[in-house]
């Protein structure tokens, strides 16, 4: 697990370190924004429940950027905390899971929906594996990536869903396959 003793910088905190995490007031913690993400994500899923997709897209956007903003955060100040560690991919879950339960199930199809479900399930399992080996699960470039591939996968079905353009369904479904692969990685490079 990666400590303030121990913190190694991802290439995306560079550039956060240049260009946001300047604007951001030092009184604002990475936990801060952990909860806001928390607080935020019935909203999102309000939106796309109800089918607002020209809020849903950006409101998603904006909520996902809080997840490289909180650990960016965390690392540049050097502000990591266990709970942190434990209640931002929680958040995460959340936000992508809650997406694909009402959007990529829908959508597109209700096995792939279930199978990236599954993925995310593996995923944390996963972490409880090593958290009863003694050891403290972290993030790693692989587990960033595929976070990252999900966002973007359900920013391109949104896109489809807002626009009517359904060119954007099969980048959707590209981006969330390889976000499995992405997944898939990260579970070995962690050992389990």
């Amino acid at each position: 697990m990666m400590t303030n003793d121990t913190i190694s910088l991802f290439p995306h905190d560079k550039i956060m370190a240049k260009t946001i995490i300047p604007l951001i007031p030092k009184w604002v913690r990475p936990n801060h924004i952990t909860i806001l993400r928390f607080i935020a994500t019935p909203f999102v899923l309000w939106l796309l429940v109800v089918g607002n997709y020209a809020w849903g897209l950006p409101v998603f956007i904006l909520v996902s950027f809080t997840d490289a903003l909180d650990g960016s955060l965390a690392r540049l100040r050097k502000q990591i905390t266990e709970w942190g560690t434990l209640y931002d991919p929680v958040a995460d879950k959340i936000l992508i899971g809650g997406a694909l339960i009402l959007i990529v199930i829908e959508h597109i199809n209700v096995y792939f929906g279930v199978l990236i479900l599954a993925v995310e399930a593996i995923t944390v399992v996963g972490a409880c594996i090593q958290k009863a080996r003694g050891k403290k699960p972290s993030a790693n470039v692989y587990g960033k990536t595929k976070m990252f591939l999900e966002i973007v996968a359900v920013g391109f079905l949104l896109i489809a869903l807002w626009s009517g353009i359904s060119l954007f369904v099969p980048f959707s479904i590209g981006t969330f396959a390889l976000a499995i692969v992405f997944a898939v990685i990260s579970l070995f490079t962690h050992g389990i």
